[in-house]
């Protein structure tokens, strides 16, 4: 049996205790520009979100996890998305909340997503797409296997700007 902990944090499935923290993250604007998204979601569509979260991943295509640190404090979420069963790849979303940022909670939970991805889907790879700018999540995914692959040229609009978004995969097997 998996085991979807490890030293630093446990991953476990979104539960509706965790819907003030998704409301934060997912209404920062800071962060928006990371997620192509333009607009606040309520709180009403993300109750939903939340219990819609049990349907298998065949049928939605994603699954997102909890990311529960040892006091029990969740920090953040980690997910797969674009999930591609006959092909063996899915694409992988992580978001930490800035007070536990620089805390090793999000390289922890990238190698056990990775195991996850592995063991219970036969995945080959995934993959992240990210800010050229953002260094810090560049440097976190590189310090877990992650290689660039890739730059998509102003492929993001914001901040009055285009933006290049760089490819990073990583091989699982």
């Amino acid at each position: 049996m998996i085991r979807l902990q490890n030293e630093i944090v446990n991953l476990r499935a979104i539960e509706p205790v965790d819907i003030d923290l998704l409301f934060d993250l997912e209404n920062d604007i800071k962060l928006w520009k990371y997620s192509n998204r333009y607009q606040p979601y309520s709180r009403d569509l993300l109750q939903n979100y939340i219990t819609n979260a049990n349907k298998d991943i065949f049928e939605n295509r994603q699954i997102k996890f909890t990311i529960i640190a040892q006091d029990d404090t969740a920090v953040g979420f980690i997910d797969l998305f674009d999930y591609e069963p006959f092909h063996h790849r899915a694409g992988v979303g992580l978001v930490i909340r800035n007070q536990d940022q620089s805390k090793g909670y999000g390289g922890a939970a990238l190698e056990l997503i990775g195991v996850y991805a592995q063991k219970h889907l036969q995945l080959h790879q995934l993959y992240a797409h990210i800010a050229a700018e953002n260094k810090i999540s560049i440097q976190l995914f590189e310090s877990q296997g992650y290689c660039f692959v890739g730059k998509k040229k102003d492929w993001n609009f914001y901040e009055g700007q285009y933006h290049d978004e760089s490819i990073y995969q990583k091989m699982i097997e």
